[in-house]
C-alpha cells in the first residue's frame, strides 16, 4: 500500500534522512523504531508532505505522492497523527471530531461518533468536555479519533505511547489492534520496543537517518545485539 524508496530529507543544510526505504502492506501494522532524533518523525512528515527538501520515491496505492500538498495526500486516504497532538483546546471533544470529518470513501471504513465512542470509551464519557480539560492520554486518543473521522485507509502514528500513563498505553494497543481488524494499515513511529512488539507485524530500525534493520520481532529478539546497538539508551 505504501512504498518509500531512497528517501532523503534535509532541514536547511542539515541532511536528516539518507536513502530511507520501507513499505507497509494492506492491512498491516509496521513499526518504525529508533532512538529520539533518529529520523522517525522526519520520515513520517516527509511521507505526509510536511518537509520541504526531500527526494526519492513515495507511492501510495500505486500513485506517486512525493511533492504533493499535505491536504491532497490526506484526501488520497492517508491519516496523520502528530506527536504534538495539536487538538483544539477550546473546542469540545465532539467539536474536535467534527473538524476532522470527511466524506466516506468506498475503500475504507466509515467512522461515526458512535463508532468512535465505542472504540474510545474515555472520550464518550467526556464528549462535551473541552480538549484542554483532557489528560495527555485522552488528548492522544482524541487526536487518533479525529484522524479516523477522515476515513483513511492508512494511518501514520507518530510516537503514540510517548508521555502517557501505562494504563492508557495498554488501551492504545487494543485500539491499534481494532484498527487492523477494521481493515486499516498502520505505520507507527515508536521508541517503546515492548509496545511496538505487541501491536506490530514487523519492524524497521532507523539510526542517524539511515535504515539499520528490517525484519520480524522474533528475529530481533533472537539477536539482542541489534536492539542494544540501535535502541538502547
Amino acid at each position: 500500500m505504501l512504498d518509500v524508496k531512497t528517501l532523503t530529507a534535509r532541514y536547511g543544510r542539515a541532511q536528516i534522512l539518507s536513502d530511507v526505504t520501507l513499505s507497509v502492506g494492506e492491512n498491516e501494522v509496521v513499526a518504525l523504531l529508533g532512538r529520539n532524533g533518529a529520523g522517525k518523525s522526519t520520515t513520517i512528515k516527509s511521507v505526509m508532505g510536511l518537509v520541504q527538501h526531500v527526494s526519492g520515491q513515495v507511492t501510495y496505492d500505486g500513485q506517486a505522492i512525493l511533492g504533493r500538498a499535505s491536504h491532497m495526500i490526506c484526501r488520497a486516504g492517508l491519516g496523520y497523527v502528530p506527536e504534538e497532538r495539536r487538538i483544539f483546546g477550546e473546542l469540545t471533544v465532539e467539536e474536535n471530531l467534527e473538524v476532522g470529518r470527511r466524506e466516506p470513501r468506498a475503500d475504507a471504513p466509515e467512522w461515526t461518533f458512535e463508532h468512535l465512542f465505542e472504540l474510545f470509551p474515555n472520550l464518550a464519557e467526556r464528549r462535551r468536555n473541552l480538549g484542554k480539560q483532557l489528560s495527555g492520554g485522552e488528548q492522544q486518543m482524541l487526536t487518533i479519533a479525529r484522524t479516523l473521522m477522515g476515513n483513511p485507509r492508512l494511518v501514520l502514528l507518530d510516537e503514540p505511547s510517548e508521555g502517557i500513563a501505562p494504563v492508557i498505553v495498554e488501551q492504545m494497543a487494543t485500539i491499534i489492534g481494532e484498527l487492523k481488524r477494521e481493515g486499516l494499515s498502520v505505520l507507527i513511529s515508536e521508541q517503546n520496543l515492548h509496545f511496538a512488539r505487541i501491536v506490530s507485524d514487523r519492524a524497521y530500525i532507523i539510526e542517524k537517518g539511515q535504515m539499520r534493520y528490517e525484519g520480524s520481532f522474533a528475529h530481533l529478539d533472537a539477536h539482542p545485539d541489534i536492539s542494544t546497538r540501535y535502541l538502547a539508551v
